[in-house]
């Protein structure tokens, strides 16, 4: 694309050049130039409107973060519906999706990126850390509402059920589990603290 074009959206369209380039070819093959050939545009715009390649690549992260964050809103909404085992399972399938893992293992694969996600206040594995956020924030409000028992330790069940759901869909080679080994795991994990519901709870005996 001729560099005098205008191209609308510039940080999505790269965004998502990013993405596909990821999803293809993996952490290693993902540099400007790729994005740029990806996003068919001159290769300075991206220098343009991001200080360097590992500026672009926090952005995307960001992007995503705030993406989980809006999501948590949605799920927390779900408590007191359906079933939380089902509940848990999508939002780890939502959140593990193939982008996702590749952004994981990018994070882990350039220690530039890392540098500039610890200077925005992201340390850790950020998309991890916000999806055990929002894992907690929805188990908090089951727990509220008298679906986990009082002393459910939510704070080791979160990082519990995403740690365990990475694992499943960390290996970008195979396709993804299934949700029923996906449910399974999440009712492993939350055997201990669920409580039936109410209908279900036999009067006491007077």
């Amino acid at each position: 694309m001729p560099s005098g074009v205008h191209i609308h959206n510039v940080r999505g369209q790269l965004f998502e050049a990013a993405e596909r380039v990821l999803l293809r070819d993996g952490p290693d093959a993902l540099t400007s130039r790729a994005v740029t050939e990806e996003a068919n545009c001159a290769k300075g715009v991206l220098h343009r409107h991001f200080t360097d390649f590992d500026a672009f690549l926090a952005e995307l992260v960001l992007d995503r973060v705030h993406g989980i964050e809006e999501r948590t809103t949605t799920l927390c909404a779900a408590a007191g519906t359906g079933s939380v085992e089902d509940n848990v399972a999508e939002a780890l399938q939502d959140l593990f999706g193939p982008v996702t893992v590749a952004i994981v293992a990018l994070i882990t694969f350039r220690d530039g990126l890392r540098a500039r996600l610890r200077e925005a206040e992201l340390p850790g594995i950020p998309l991890a850390a916000q999806g055990a956020a929002m894992i907690a924030a929805y188990l908090t409000a089951e727990r509220e509402l008298g679906r986990l028992a009082p002393d459910a330790d939510i704070d080791t069940l979160a990082p519990a059920l995403v740690g365990a759901g990475h694992l499943l869909f960390a290996d970008r080679a195979s396709a993804p589990p299934q949700m029923a080994a996906v449910r399974k795991m999440v009712t492993t994990v939350v055997a201990g603290v669920l409580r039936p519901p109410l209908s279900q709870v036999e009067p006491q005996t007077r």
